[in-house]
């Protein structure tokens, strides 16, 4: 399985931001990346009407639409834990969350000094803290641009040795 990391923090605070540009680097440093957003309050991707949802109205616990190049799956899955979720993943290389800050992952938090005014994340799974602050959170700090040197850190500590 590959390894997970969780990017925390606030809302507003820059985490789809921070993880669209780590997926671009690693992509470009030709490792496979696997997503996961935890959507807290839900979501519907299904469309009323469609085959997929008539499917799913029918009765079906898992449906997949697929087209050359890409799949679509939504599946009945009771419990929202990384446990759950990880083994559609298996043919990647890493795994970034967004959100799931109670999971005990590996965990980059993005804090702004404009938002909040304190960080979410001082335990034991923090790995680096990414920020405009200057707060000292005991880890690896990086400025908000600072992709590169970022991407670097998470290849060096958890994806050398797994890159075939």
């Amino acid at each position: 399985m590959p390894v997970t990391i969780s990017v925390i923090g606030h809302s507003g605070s820059g985490k789809t931001t921070l993880i669209a540009k780590l997926v671009s680097e690693l992509k470009h440093r030709n490792y496979k990346i696997g997503t996961i957003k935890h959507a807290s309050h839900g979501f519907n991707m299904d469309k009323k009407g469609k085959d997929s949802w008539l499917h799913r109205e029918a009765g079906a616990d898992t449906v997949m639409v697929a087209t050359t190049g890409k799949i679509a799956i939504i599946k009945d899955e009771p419990d929202d834990r990384l446990d759950n979720l990880e083994s559609y993943f298996c043919d990647m290389d890493l795994v970034i969350t967004e959100g799931f800050k109670n999971e005990t992952r590996p965990k980059i938090e993005v804090f702004r000094v404009a938002g909040k005014s304190e960080p979410i994340c001082p335990d034991r799974d923090l790995i680096a803290f990414v920020t405009d602050s200057d707060i000292n959170p005991g880890v690896r700090k990086f400025g908000l641009e600072d992709i590169k040197p970022l991407a670097d850190f998470i290849e060096g500590t958890f994806l050398v040795s797994s890159n075939v």
